[in-house]
């Protein structure tokens, strides 16, 4: 027998929850499947955990670096109350509360696993193996997330490498581990593990943080090394062999190796779809799911003559963050009501039922040691996608509000501006603190407010956020002699960070 709902969404984490929750806000009969938890990995084992484990040793960094409060803190880190303060963040790792959610917004949960087996149809295998049928009316929503590579290292799968799900719900910290990988998972993960007072040695093939400005990923080697870690780059990994239980060593290309208790592994994501059923429908299992700016998966069957699947969150490769996917969900949930419905479809640039952010400001915070947050294009990025650009680069240190809020304080800041439309197309900052400068950045870069307009924006004093007047100051006044000279000077400045990225 096959049970018929409105829409059926298989994964259960914030992407899913999000999506279920706009359907069936507006009446649609919903039910979600999820096969672990829900709240999926960003509530148990990514996000939320990994950003707890940081807060506690970055609050006590910060006190230290105020002449006042410094000479109050007296003790170290109670590594004991941090694990414990992630328990309580993580609920024991108990979805209960997420399931009576759910109950309470009248979206039926299923729990087991679930795949596609055909056109609007799902089979759900539940942990004792019986088998349900469900078939969608009018839509399938797959938010099934990645999981964590494991490169192709000699040994290295032997040698029962940490992945990010064992480094978050870490019962106690190795004295020494070895992080494979320059990533934001690697670099966040060597920064709580060297707050613990671990051993850390980051092994990176080239530098950190590749996809953010050069001086993003300098700047948290340089916060690395100060908090006492060993920051390899250009290391490349021949071999990984666990010689004890207590004991790994990694070889490195010309024979160098390096002994740790564990090893994490931190190389990149895969989608979770090797056993979604996306062969039964036309799409080659294992793979992204590829979208339209609706999240519509364009390549499977009957989607043409009659939309009814929908990939969103990291499956779908466009942007692999919690809140791009939040927000792709809203979206979708928003969309198949109003195709349910008869409703008004907003699907042009900017519409209430498209993504459009996630082309042009993607927000992303790096919780490193300093923090490292960019929206928007890399200056690189935008010469690739053939812009004419003008560059600002200021220091914090001509920021009052940054001195203040540290003595000593360090940090840059980079804007990126489209010369032929006047509005900023990327922003990065780098320094303690630096995370709630960003959605500033992005509210600029979603409005195309003109540099002009902001001008206008007056930020007050003495804030972080005067760090906005120091960059529109660097860009040059508008209407004066000094914008057109600033230009010039910014030209110059992006040929040499691109110099830098290669």
């Amino acid at each position: 027998m096959e049970r018929e709902v409105d829409v059926i969404v298989i994964g259960g984490g914030p992407v899913g929850e999000n999506a279920a929750d706009r359907a069936r806000a507006a009446g649609l009969e919903v039910v979600l499947v999820e096969r672990e938890l829900v709240g999926g990995e960003c509530s148990y084992w990514a996000c939320i955990p990994s950003k707890t484990l940081l807060r506690s040793a970055a609050a006590l960094r910060a006190a230290q670096r105020v002449d006042g409060a410094k000479q109050a803190v007296t003790g170290g880190l109670d590594v004991r109350a941090v694990l414990a303060r992630r328990d309580y963040w993580v609920s024991d790792w108990s979805d209960q509360g997420g399931a009576d959610w759910l109950e309470s917004i009248g979206v039926g949960l299923e729990r087991g696993h679930g795949r596609l087996d055909g056109v609007r149809r799902v089979v759900v295998e539940r942990a004792g193996g019986d088998m349900v049928v469900y078939r969608a009316r009018h839509a399938v929503i797959v938010a099934t997330g990645t999981d964590p590579v494991i490169p192709p290292i000699d040994g290295l799968a032997e040698s029962r490498p940490w992945t990010s799900r064992e480094a978050t719900s870490v019962t106690a910290p190795p004295t020494r581990l070895v992080v494979i990988g320059g990533g934001v998972t690697g670099v966040e993960m060597a920064t709580a593990f060297a707050g613990f007072g671990t051993e850390v040695t980051v092994l990176a093939r080239s530098g950190l943080l590749s996809g953010m400005e050069p001086f993003a990923g300098e700047a948290v080697a340089n916060g690395l090394r100060g908090l006492g870690a060993s920051v390899r780059l250009d290391a490349a990994v021949e071999r990984v062999e666990r010689t004890t239980a207590d004991e790994v060593v990694v070889t490195l290309a010309g024979g160098e190796t390096v002994t740790a208790d564990e090893v994490l592994v931190a190389t990149g994501r895969r989608p979770r779809s090797e056993r979604l059923g996306l062969e039964t429908i036309g799409l080659e299992p294992g793979d992204w799911v590829a979208v339209d700016d609706t999240m519509l998966a364009t390549h499977a069957d009957g989607n043409a003559e009659r939309p009814w699947l929908y990939a969103v969150g990291d499956l779908n490769h466009r942007a692999l963050l919690t809140h791009q996917g939040k927000y792709q969900a809203r979206a979708v949930g928003d969309l198949v009501a109003a195709r349910t419905l008869g409703r008004p479809e907003e699907t042009a640039p900017w519409g209430a039922h498209v993504a459009t952010a996630d082309h042009s400001a993607v927000p992303q915070v790096v919780f490193a040691e300093p923090e490292a947050v960019s929206v928007g294009l890399t200056a690189a990025a935008a010469e690739r996608d053939g812009r004419d650009i003008r560059v600002a680069d200021v220091s914090f240190a001509s920021v009052s509000g940054a001195g203040i809020h540290a003595d000593g304080y360090e940090g840059q800041a980079r804007l990126v501006v489209d010369a032929g439309r006047g509005t900023v197309v990327g922003a990065t900052f780098v320094g303690s603190d630096v995370a709630e400068l960003l959605q500033s950045a992005t509210i600029a870069i979603v409005g195309e407010v003109p540099v002009d307009r902001l001008w206008h924006a007056v930020p007050a004093f003495p804030t972080m956020s005067e760090v906005w007047l120091r960059l529109l100051e660097a860009l040059g006044r508008p209407g004066t002699a000094d914008a057109a000279a600033s230009a010039d000077g910014d030209a110059d400045e992006a040929d040499e960070s691109d110099e830098a990225a290669a």
